[in-house]
């Protein structure tokens, strides 16, 4: 067996026969490292190819396949986190678990353990490796979640892929945890740890074992300045399941949101509560975004967003003041700022009153981040209400896409929007017209139609 020389971009896994000051992949300067490979001959690679014990098993598609892993999923004890997952943890699935230092990844991951093995009739094994925390760390943490005297969870403090796997053969566990990719090594690699190469390659093993073996494996990654999980682009295409846990450090409140799923939706959205004794599901989302709205200032509205399967509803504020600078300011927080620049345009054109003298702050109340275009009603009344100072009823919901030609567009699952804004006790919904029809049989809720934004003052004075 070779070694070759190559030079790998610590940025995309990028590799090159000869150093590059930057790289071809990504256009990073000076991020390409040197590094050893092994070099194994297609012959050899033949050869072990076609093997007997390597032949693969295989099943007819036609045939009734009642035993199939996929369709008994490990229910984790977190229905939050379940949701998340797509209906639970599936047998040999592979996922890859990415957030800020100190959001709670690790907390997480012991309270999955503990939901897994406390479960009645449940024989499941949970093997938690760190490559960054001792065991009296670990064993401390679980004492602190009420995880004591569990036995079937196994703990280790190791970063050798290959002492982990030789510990996994012989202890077969269901469950698998490794935290943090970015400290184990391959022994075979002289590369250091957390190199694209190392990374790329202890993630590889991982799968071959996740899938030869039935385990279910857990990843967690770290996150870069940019808030992507560090690492090749390689290890987030291997794994079954992406997930981010998001939180802003002035909240106790976490998010964990799935980017990638191949068992469910990619769309859904976790809620967690941050407390002493660990992380607490939020049962009811929309409760903790609104339970400090105010009822009597301008500037306000509430509109509903679709996260996954269940509708959130969420406060957006914005205020408009006299600048004295020669470009006035557009500022966002929790929505794209070109977007609310966009909006501005619209209601300068079609409500007869100019912004271009004003700074315009916009805000998403909780930290919450909202790409979905039906919040563009909601956004364009918080900002007709702050400029024109007059107050918008609390107890209304406002959801629609704006157009450029100043009409109110359709939004998608309006039925669910408006059961979630009923189940919250608000009086009416303002809506696009081209939704009135498809909802008029809900009851319980009042509910008024715009077809243009130059409506929208006469409908403000009527609720």
């Amino acid at each position: 067996m070779k070694l070759k020389t190559q030079y790998v971009c610590q940025s995309c896994g990028f590799s090159s026969a000869k150093w590059l000051g930057r790289c071809t992949g990504c256009e990073e300067w000076n991020s390409l490292v040197e590094e050893q490979q092994e070099v194994v001959s297609a012959k050899s690679t033949y050869r072990h190819s076609v093997t007997p014990q390597d032949a693969p098993s295989w099943v007819n598609l036609d045939q009734d396949n009642k035993d199939l892993k996929f369709m008994n999923r490990y229910k984790t004890g977190i229905s939050e986190l379940d949701r998340v997952l797509g209906g639970g943890l599936v047998p040999d699935s592979f996922v890859l678990l990415g957030g800020d230092p100190g959001i709670g990844k690790s907390t997480l991951l012991l309270q999955v353990a503990k939901g897994l093995t406390c479960q009645q009739e449940s024989d499941l094994k949970v093997f938690y490796v760190s490559g960054e925390e001792s065991v009296d760390q670990i064993c401390s943490r679980a004492k602190r979640l009420g995880i004591e005297k569990s036995d079937r969870i196994f703990l280790a403090a190791q970063t050798q892929i290959e002492t982990v796997i030789s510990i996994i053969k012989e202890m077969k566990p269901n469950v698998l945890v490794i935290d943090s990719l970015q400290t184990f090594t391959c022994g075979q690699l002289e590369s250091a740890p957390g190199s694209v190469s190392q990374v790329r390659e202890v993630a590889a093993r991982l799968l071959s074992l996740a899938k030869s073996q039935g385990i279910a494996v857990w990843l967690v990654g770290h996150v870069t300045k940019e808030g992507m999980i560090a690492g090749p682009k390689v290890v987030e295409h291997m794994v079954d399941t992406v997930l981010y846990f998001e939180g802003d450090s002035g909240q106790n409140y976490r998010l964990l949101r799935t980017v990638k799923n191949r068992f469910g939706s990619a769309r859904e959205l976790g809620v967690f509560e941050m407390s002493s004794e660990g992380l607490e599901e939020v049962k009811n989302p929309s409760s903790l975004f609104l339970n400090e709205r105010s009822e009597n200032f301008s500037g306000t509205a509430i509109t509903s967003t679709i996260e996954g399967s269940r509708a959130l509803l969420v406060e957006l504020q914005s205020l408009v003041s006299d600048s004295s600078l020669a470009m006035p300011r557009r500022t966002s927080v929790g929505i794209d700022a070109s977007r609310i620049s966009l909006l501005a345009a619209v209601l300068e054109r079609h409500m007869d009153f100019s912004l271009s003298q004003n700074d315009l702050f916009f805000n998403v109340a909780g930290g919450l981040k909202l790409s979905e275009p039906s919040c563009d009603l909601a956004a364009a009344v918080a900002i007709w209400s702050s400029f024109s100072n007059r107050v918008v009823s609390p107890h209304w919901v406002f959801m629609g896409e704006l157009g450029l030609t100043g009409e109110v567009r359709r939004v998608s699952l309006p039925e669910v929007r408006i059961e979630e804004a009923k189940k919250l006790g608000f009086k009416g919904v303002v809506l696009p017209e081209k939704n009135l029809e498809r909802c008029k049989k809900i009851s319980g809720i009042e509910l008024k139609a715009i077809q243009k934004i130059s409506q929208l003052p006469t409908i403000i004075d009527e609720i």
